[in-house]
């Protein structure tokens, strides 16, 4: 399907947004200022841009874990600053600075996360059915990893999505990786998106690294979906060029992944340097552009930390702390 050449311009924008805020992460984790832990992402954030960036207000997004879905959420129009709060411990943040990375956002039809791999599923089979139930045309987009397809509840959720021909989009950013585990130690086949075809949901592979492929291949899975066709997989093939989280170790079982391929997939196949050399040679934007876009990305990030530095920091006392965990009765105490 095509998009105009705003959309192409805006797309390559939120992706530069999406990296600079990635890497500010990885540098505030690493001077010990966050509260909980992070998962880098790297050069694997063109498909979370492209996730969300095509879907309507009230559609509903289950973002993906990598990089805490920050661009995922930038691309459905999230204000961030109150997520990077979170993390920092501060109670401006979105949970009061409670949560670390868990975050909901209703007014953007984002509803939480969950530290539980594959939680994802199950509720976006709900989500799914109470959309067709009360036919208010919203559609799903349900963002996750190849490893989360070993879990069960993957697999009901594929299932029931087939037989009741929901509006879920089973969108899977196939990075190669279970945590310290490769997928093809994992999986018998090359491609995760053949358990599709098991559930007669129709499939699609593209280049994650390529993010106007991605583009084309969310707006052709929500186009299906929105129809009435019921559930479509999309697999971006995409690469974790570190390791799982920061502080581990970037082994496949026991053994170091291949440094040369982490190098020359940063250099060769980052999704940025990609992108902007296609929209110079189409002639949609000069490299002074595309530069211009890279430093008010780095401003963001800038005015986003100090946003957080003038929060204070997140002490609530147990009362709070309680209250956010069990339900009460008005007024009464915790005990």
């Amino acid at each position: 399907m095509a998009f105009n050449d705003k959309q192409r311009v805006e797309l390559f924008r939120t992706l530069v947004r999406a990296m600079a805020l990635d890497r500010m992460m990885m540098r505030l984790i690493r001077a010990g200022r966050l509260v909980g832990f992070y998962h880098e992402g790297g050069i694997a954030l063109a498909p979370g841009v492209a996730a969300g960036f095509f879907l309507a207000k009230d559609d509903i997004m289950c973002p993906h874990y990598r990089a805490h879905g920050v661009a995922h959420m930038l691309s459905k129009g999230v204000d961030v600053k109150p997520y990077i709060a979170e993390h920092l411990g501060r109670t401006g943040g979105c949970c009061k600075g409670r949560s670390s990375f868990h975050a909901s956002f209703p007014a953007h039809h984002i509803f939480g996360s969950s530290g539980n791999i594959g939680a994802n599923f199950p509720v976006s089979v709900g989500y799914g059915f109470a959309a067709k139930h009360k036919s208010l045309g919203q559609i799903v987009m349900n963002c996750s990893g190849d490893g989360s397809y070993g879990s069960g509840r993957a697999h009901e959720a594929l299932l029931m999505c087939a037989n009741w021909k929901l509006p879920v989009i089973f969108w899977c950013e196939a990075n190669g990786m279970a945590q310290h585990s490769s997928m093809d130690k994992l999986f018998p086949t090359p491609n995760i998106s053949s358990l599709a075809a098991g559930y007669g949901i129709p499939s699609q592979i593209v280049d994650g690294q390529d993010l106007y492929a991605c583009a084309d291949a969310a707006q052709l899975a929500i186009a299906h979906v929105r129809e009435g066709n019921g559930p479509i997989f999309v697999e971006c093939k995409t690469l974790r060029a570190q390791e799982h989280s920061v502080g581990g170790v970037n082994y496949a079982g026991k053994t170091p992944r291949d440094p040369d391929l982490m190098r020359r997939w940063k250099d060769e196949r980052n999704p940025e340097t990609l992108a902007a050399a296609a929209l110079v040679r189409q002639g949609l934007l000069a490299q002074k552009d595309v530069d211009d876009m890279r430093g008010a990305a780095e401003s963001e990030t800038d005015e986003i930390e100090r946003y957080c530095e003038r929060q204070p920091k997140a002490l609530p006392p147990i009362e709070e702390l309680l209250a956010a965990v069990y339900a009460q009765e008005p007024g009464a105490m915790a005990s």
